[in-house]
């Protein structure tokens, strides 16, 4: 077992997450020039932390191989770092992402009729009706911050539609999805952290409470909705109880709005700072809007890490694994990883191929919104540009401190 227990690159301290994005790059960079894996003890936080430490994944092929051997590399119990207590699964339900097969193949067949080509094209037109008025308002308000304005909108107001939301709970929804994601950031004192557990326990129970109350009356009423499909529909003999529809909501709340949030947000701002790519996708938008959605989730990372626990003896990379270790998979040091993307600091829209794994990498815990996720990107993209073709951002964005979740919280803009 190997600790580095330099500052600037010791990934579980505080310090390391406070340190500008380039600062963060170059110490993965240097991390991925090791020979094996590096160990990193954690320190316990009472109530809220295991304090078990961990082997960081930052190599491409590492993170690769561990998301596709979930047989090895177990989703259980949790795979955010640090890892939450146990209690939390008993308050709010088991999320399929913090479960293997086959409890996570279950869930999984009941909710990808969600993401189905036939669902997503479904969505269409409501998606490019949601972004002609998010557009509207921006104009009517005037550009202050992208994020407020447009980047936090759109994927809550597709995610309410596809479920059936009301929109007269459509705020509450909001709030509470910002009060999670704000959850996510790491916190400097035990106080703070107690007071926001405390604060994203409350929004998560009033999530699920709303879309379990709407279930019961789509069961007795069905309408054309997700929730009516989730509750009515029978897979193979199966469907989804209320704790699990609750924490599907809860989990395509959080999970489904960030990817997108986060990669407008940062895209922005990369086509801003890179004025020949945005004149590249400019000239054929049609020609580069996909490439340019891949290679700013390459650049984005949206999600940066993910855990994993070893379920038995393993050699990964010279590095023998025993039951019970735990890694973290480095997802936006594997989409920086030199070996597999030359010129990894490039923001490059042509950029093929472009293996990245923003959306989660291959194997079983493959991001089921990812397809969602890109079709609002490339919708948005395509009215702000049309409409605002000279819509910029201006200055640098405010980040929220973090070590799983890489959110913009604000990003001043022009049009």
């Amino acid at each position: 077992m190997t600790t580095v227990v330099a500052p600037e690159l010791d990934l579980a301290d505080l310090s390391f997450w406070r340190r500008p994005p380039k600062e963060r790059h170059e110490a993965f960079a240097r991390l991925r020039q090791l020979e094996h894996p590096v160990f990193f003890e954690e320190r316990r936080v009472p109530l809220l932390r295991s304090g078990r430490g961990f082997y960081a994944l930052v190599r491409h092929a590492d993170v690769v191989e561990a998301g596709r051997n979930a047989a090895v590399f177990s989703s259980e119990p949790a795979v955010t770092s640090p890892e939450p207590p146990g209690w939390v699964k008993h308050v709010f339900g088991e999320s399929m992402v913090n479960m293997d097969d086959p409890r996570h193949a279950r869930l999984r067949r009941i909710v990808s009729r969600a993401f189905s080509p036939r669902m997503l094209s479904n969505l269409q037109g409501d998606i490019e009706r949601a972004c002609a008025r998010i557009v509207d308002d921006a104009v009517a308000e005037g550009p202050q911050d992208f994020v407020r304005q447009v980047a936090a909108k759109l994927p809550i107001h597709v995610i309410c539609d596809m479920m059936g939301i009301p929109a007269e709970h459509r705020a509450r929804v909001h709030a509470h999805v910002d009060v999670s994601t704000a959850y996510t950031g790491v916190r400097p004192s035990l106080f703070r952290s107690l007071r926001m557990a405390g604060a994203n326990v409350l929004a998560l129970l009033a999530l699920q409470r709303l879309v379990v109350r709407l279930g019961r009356e789509r069961a007795r009423a069905p309408q054309g909705d997700l929730v009516s499909a989730l509750v009515t529909a029978n897979v193979d003999g199966e469907r989804l109880t209320w704790r699990e529809l609750g924490s599907f909501f809860s989990l395509l709340l959080v999970a489904g709005n960030e990817t997108a949030r986060n990669t407008m947000a940062h895209g922005i701002k990369l086509l801003t700072d890179h004025p020949d790519q945005r004149e590249l996708l400019l000239s054929d938008f049609d020609a580069h809007i996909n490439g340019t959605i891949e290679e700013m989730v390459r650049h984005v990372s949206p999600i940066m890490q993910f855990r994993r626990t070893v379920t038995q003896d393993y050699d990964l990379r010279g590095l023998h694994l025993r039951p019970g270790d735990k890694v973290v998979l480095f997802y936006g040091s594997a989409n920086r990883d030199e070996e597999v993307f030359p010129e990894a600091g490039r923001f490059d829209i042509t950029r093929k191929p472009n293996p990245h794994v923003g959306f989660g990498g291959p194997g079983p815990h493959f991001c089921l919104g990812a397809n969602l996720a890109r079709q609002e990107m490339r919708t948005m993209f395509r009215e702000l540009f049309t409409r605002l073709p000279g819509i910029a951002a201006v200055g640098e964005p405010e980040l929220l401190l973090s070590n799983f979740d890489n959110s913009v919280r604000s990003q001043r803009f022009t049009f």
